[in-house]
């Protein structure tokens, strides 16, 4: 039985077509279909079948992707292990990052990995709540968020690590009417403007939570993914909204106020693929990102 047969039909368990598989690994999709033949050939079974205008694994390639994911932990454990006997963490290590997460987590830990011989990538990005997972088939540690106090959507076969919980507070116009309160409560903002975010973003979870706790309907005027751009509006009067406290930095016309009444803590999570998260550098690299977020928890955040 080939590992490379097993880790091909993982791929297209995960990813759900030729093509897709294709562009993920590299190759033509009339390369990856002649690899499946040779899977179903030296395997003795059929493994994909006709389904609509592509293929669809069978119940035998089934049974197989789901254990390609049990074979690719167990050599990667192998393979951490060795690492750790030569005292030699090897290899590559993808981060895809929340950019307002990103920013306070990853330089800290890339100026303390440096000379660890570990060569580290980083991308960023954002999205709704329920497509990180999807970003672990491609990098070994995905840093994202969540408000809902559960694990993200997909992720019930992932390793997810909590890393920190940063508050949310409510950014305001210097000339609001709340500007000098030290605490805002849901009722005070209910006949706001909001600059909210995409509809299935995490911070939404936190407008809703406000709507239930007044029974109010919010107006949100507009909604947009950049803090910045967020910052700006609320600086030009054009609505109040919620800003992460740990990377928000007040520009003239901002103030940040703490809303009482609801929880809007976001939790950062890093999320990942068991076999990835298994490999020695990787874990470094995690552990390097955790003692990062530890330190940032121990210092009094208060809003400004």
């Amino acid at each position: 039985m080939d590992v490379r047969h097993l880790e091909l039909l993982r791929e297209f368990a995960e990813r759900g077509s030729v093509t897709a598989v294709a562009r993920a690994t590299h190759r033509t999709p009339s390369a990856v279909s002649q690899q499946l033949q040779t899977a179903q050939r030296e395997l003795g079974a059929q493994l994909v079948e006709p389904h609509g205008r592509g293929l669809r694994l069978t119940e035998a390639g089934e049974l197989l992707a789901r254990r390609a994911v049990d074979v690719a932990t167990v050599l990667t454990e192998v393979s951490a292990d060795w690492d750790a006997f030569r005292h030699h963490p090897t290899g590559s290590v993808s981060v895809m990052a929340l950019p307002s997460a990103g920013e306070y987590l990853l330089p800290p830990a890339l100026s303390a990995l440096a000379g660890a011989g570990i060569e580290i990538t980083c991308h960023d990005t954002d999205v709704a709540e329920a497509d990180w997972a999807e970003l672990t088939k491609d990098h070994d540690i995905v840093i994202g968020h969540s408000l809902s106090g559960r694990r993200p959507p997909g992720t019930a076969a992932l390793v997810v690590t909590r890393l920190l919980r940063e508050p949310l507070d409510v950014a305001l116009p210097t000339g609001h009417r709340l500007a000098g309160e030290q605490t805002v409560q849901p009722q005070d903002l209910v006949d706001d403007p909001w600059i909210g975010v995409p509809l299935g973003f995490p911070f939404d979870t936190v407008l809703q939570a406000i709507e239930a706790e007044t029974q109010a309907t919010l107006r949100v005027v507009q909604r947009v993914r950049d803090n910045r751009l967020v910052e700006a509006m609320v600086a030009a009067g054009q609505g109040v909204a919620l800003l992460p406290r740990f990377t928000t930095r007040l520009r003239d016309g901002v103030v940040l106020r703490p809303l009482g009444g609801v929880d809007t803590g976001r939790a950062v999570l890093a999320i990942q693929r068991p076999d990835r998260a298994a490999r020695l550098a990787v874990r470094q690299v995690l552990a390097t990102i955790q003692q990062v977020a530890d330190d940032l928890a121990t210092v009094a955040a208060e809003p400004r």
